[in-house]
């Protein structure tokens, strides 16, 4: 296949390590290494590698889904067409949904040549960001016209995406992970006793529910289990209440309070879990994360019964668990931590089922689509 320029667009900051920042990163770095020249059309970034960084944009914090994220202000609709006019990109690919701020300015200046493909990755929780979703996608309608193809990474990311924006041809396409990255990390030395170890990775807000996770270990540690430990990484708004509940429920031997991980670091906390707990109560439209736990070879990953989560976990739907039930919680911790061969046993399953999101192959799906829309593009021009 020939070598292609792609830009991917996305209104957001790349300084931040999160979902779709990860997949843009990590699909760009395995586009590059096959020898095709990527660059990131983004919101106001301040880091400066990978190359290729286009920074078009200042950018505002607001709060979305309950997370904190950057929205751009008005871009310079003359800098967009001098940066398209200069490198003449083969595809673009925009990160949905998108604002008619910055990524809109770039879908409809770029030219009729140039393949424009979406991929979609939200489904919220909350009705008032599904209503003002919807809103956007009405404002978006002319440049929707552009598009080539639109991705979705789950199911839920996919029906949201035909609710709010009216698109019915909407293929699913994964999230992606560098498996190999997470499965031969090493595990920190000093989760390497004979303790089990529960980990839990995430922003302590309340969606991603921690708190369920503490009060399971109190009800193991009440029914007489003390010999685990429970490590909570990330910070967020609650880790003060979070601390005191620990604190008030004597707890402090069994949890341990990480503070925020380093990207790099995140293959050998996983590595070095015996169970990963993701409670996210909901408003996730895939869960990387529990990929990322399942390319580590070694924990079980368990996870709150939210749509996106379920897309995920569909063929093991024994690891979920209602979200905010701290009592099933604490039971399939029971379960894995005292029976070995069943943790084996879904490792086993884990470590197969994982390889369909690694970034080579998903990377190799949308390479092929690159260029069955380049072709049919050149020879409707012929």
């Amino acid at each position: 296949m020939s070598r292609l320029k792609i830009g991917f667009v996305f209104d957001d900051s790349l300084d931040k390590p999160d979902g779709v920042q990860q997949y843009i990163l990590a699909l760009g770095k395995w586009f590059t290494a096959q020898g095709h020249e990527v660059h990131y059309l983004v919101g106001e970034t301040k880091r400066t590698d990978p190359d290729h960084i286009h920074s078009l944009s200042r950018n505002m914090q607001v709060k979305f889904n309950g997370n904190r994220m950057s929205m751009p202000l008005p871009a310079n609709l003359r800098a967009i067409k001098q940066l398209l006019e200069r490198e003449q990109f083969d595809v673009l690919h925009v990160q949905m949904p998108y604002s008619p701020f910055l990524a809109a300015k770039i879908i409809k200046a770029a030219p009729t040549r140039t393949a424009i493909v979406g991929t979609f990755h939200i489904m919220p929780q909350a009705g008032l960001v599904r209503l003002a979703t919807r809103g956007l996608g009405l404002w978006l309608r002319s440049s929707l016209r552009r598009f080539d193809r639109v991705f979705a990474v789950s199911e839920a990311a996919q029906g949201f995406a035909h609710e709010v924006f009216g698109l019915s041809n909407i293929s699913v396409l994964p999230n992606v992970v560098d498996v190999r990255r997470f499965a031969d990390a090493q595990p920190f030395e000093k989760y390497t006793d004979d303790i089990p170890t529960v980990m839990f990775l995430g922003r302590l807000v309340q969606r991603k529910g921690c708190k369920t996770l503490l009060e399971a270990a109190r009800i193991l540690k009440m029914h007489g289990n003390d010999t685990f430990r429970v490590v909570v990484c990330g910070r967020g708004e609650l880790l003060p209440a979070l601390k005191a509940y620990v604190e008030h429920n004597d707890l402090e031997r069994q949890v341990e309070f990480t503070g925020f991980i380093e990207e790099t670091d995140k293959p050998r906390y996983l590595k070095s879990a015996d169970v990963a707990v993701f409670p996210s109560t909901g408003g996730e439209s895939f869960g990387i994360v529990l990929i990322e736990a399942m390319a580590a070879n070694r924990p079980v990953v368990l996870a709150g019964d939210n749509e996106g989560y379920r897309s995920v976990m569909e063929e093991r739907p024994e690891s979920l668990f209602a979200p905010g039930n701290a009592e099933v919680l604490a039971s399939l911790l029971q379960k894995y931590i005292e029976n070995p061969l069943a943790s084996q046993d879904v490792v086993a399953w884990q470590s197969q089922y994982v390889q369909q999101f690694d970034t080579a192959v998903v990377g190799k799906q949308l390479l092929e689509t690159y260029h069955k829309i380049i072709a049919e593009k050149t020879s409707l021009v012929r």
